[in-house]
């Protein structure tokens, strides 16, 4: 099963940002993110036997549980792999502000490690590649220089949310509309409220 565990801004951060780009979306043919689509990706197995999924459960929910509740925002922006050749537009995610920085990016990596290291312990093949908190905006269909869209994004600072819950999610390609990928939740997990 293809699956990824991801923490999902608040209705209000994703509809703030929502009223950020919406305006702006018509002057680019990129393929945009819906917006029930966008969330923080912690970690992503391309192939989670089905076999191993309860023991996976288990561990995400021991994982989670010892991570503590903190304050993000959407803020900023960028591009992989750059801004003048990307394939990718994405939000950047950050501490909130008044929230200890070091602390809750620390929390945030931690997280998103236990998250992975819980896929793995259950026999899951788990995508290796640094972990960058980010919000994929849009794809492009060839690379093209979006350095104007980083700039705007550097601009854009959304509310504060609260990252209290990661979710493991199985995503079905091809079986969305216009043939995207369906995201379907199969659980969600609370972190520790301490």
């Amino acid at each position: 099963m293809r699956m990824f565990v991801a923490a999902v801004p608040s209705p209000e951060a994703l509809e703030h940002l929502e009223g950020f780009l919406a305006v702006r979306r018509e002057a680019a043919p990129y393929r945009w993110t819906p917006l029930d689509q966008v969330h923080l990706t912690l970690a992503f197995t391309p192939d989670l036997p089905e076999r191993k999924l309860d023991d996976a459960l288990e561990r995400l929910s021991r994982a989670a549980a010892r991570r503590r509740t903190t304050r993000l925002e959407i803020a900023g922006g960028g591009a992989f792999p750059h801004a003048d050749r990307a394939r990718v537009l994405w939000a950047g995610v950050r501490p909130a502000a008044g929230e200890a920085d070091d602390a809750v990016t620390t929390e945030v990596a931690r997280l998103a490690t236990g998250a992975r290291a819980a896929l793995a312990k259950a026999g899951a093949q788990v995508d290796g590649q640094r972990f960058r908190p980010h919000l994929t905006l849009a794809r492009l269909g060839h690379p093209d220089n979006v350095t104007s869209w980083v700039r705007l994004l550097d601009a854009y600072v959304g509310p504060a949310w609260a990252l209290d819950e990661v979710v493991l999610v199985a995503s079905h390609l091809g079986e969305g509309p216009r043939r995207r990928p369906r995201h379907e939740v199969v659980e969600a997990f609370a972190l520790s409220g301490a």
